[in-house]
């Protein structure tokens, strides 16, 4: 048996008869980063949610851990009428772990916000907690689908760094679908860049360099510089 967290494949999946993906093998090692990049509509979403369970009708198989696995979306989707606290813990109602919570809190950057409502946070503090909602089951996967897209370039950056030390920290694996090139080559080991439809994995840029790192290095630009080319080509044939 593998001894990968995830394994997938994926050998088709179809809307109204349309093949979106196609012979598509996934695996995702321990405490590993890999993001899914592709042209909109190619299906990244739909690989997501097949990993997450919430999409079954493929042909393929998935084994994946039997520990929890725990989705961040693109938008935060809190409950308006629950405080923070509350929004973390919500999957075990009233019964949740007050302590936990309190220590995700503090983890994500919000001390002092456990009993705010969500129309008091911004959109990068409701991420927080929507992050921190994703780690509340102790995953040892988290998957997120363009969660940073909704806030802005600096923004962005703080949180894909705090992402990466709450991984470290937790020793858990990302799956990430992005759109940006960047945010890939940052945050990740591997980088898939998928064709369009029926899309498959085009290719697979390895990143060699080391956490933490740096934005300016000529490394990433010359990965960029390759992802865009395969994107490029994924968009015209």
């Amino acid at each position: 048996m593998s001894q990968a967290l995830l394994d997938i494949r994926v050998e088709r999946k179809a809307f109204a008869g349309a093949t979106v993906l196609q012979d598509i093998h996934l695996q995702l090692q321990p405490r590993e980063t890999v993001s899914l990049l592709g042209p909109s509509g190619c299906g990244k979403s739909t690989l997501l949610r097949i990993v997450a369970g919430l999409e079954q009708d493929f042909e393929g198989q998935l084994q994946r851990p039997a520990e929890p696995l725990a989705f961040v979306f693109q938008e935060p989707r809190l409950m308006p009428w629950l405080t923070v606290e509350q929004n973390i813990g919500f999957s075990d109602d009233d019964r949740y772990d007050r302590a936990w919570v309190a220590q995700l809190i503090e983890e994500v950057g919000l001390a002092g916000f456990a009993q705010a409502l969500p129309k008091a946070l911004s959109g990068g503090m409701a991420q927080r907690v929507a992050i921190a909602r994703g780690l509340y089951s102790r995953p040892r996967v988290l998957l997120l689908d363009e969660p940073f897209s909704a806030v802005d370039a600096f923004t962005r950056m703080k949180l894909q760094d705090l992402l990466l030390q709450l991984a470290e920290h937790h020793a858990i694996a990302l799956l990430l679908v992005t759109h940006d090139v960047d945010e890939a080559l940052y945050l990740s080991d591997r980088v898939l860049v998928m064709d369009n439809r029926p899309s498959r994995v085009r290719r697979e840029l390895a990143v060699p360099s080391s956490h933490p790192r740096d934005r300016r290095d000529p490394q990433l630009a010359h990965l960029k510089a390759l992802a865009l080319t395969e994107l490029h080509s994924a968009q015209v044939i």
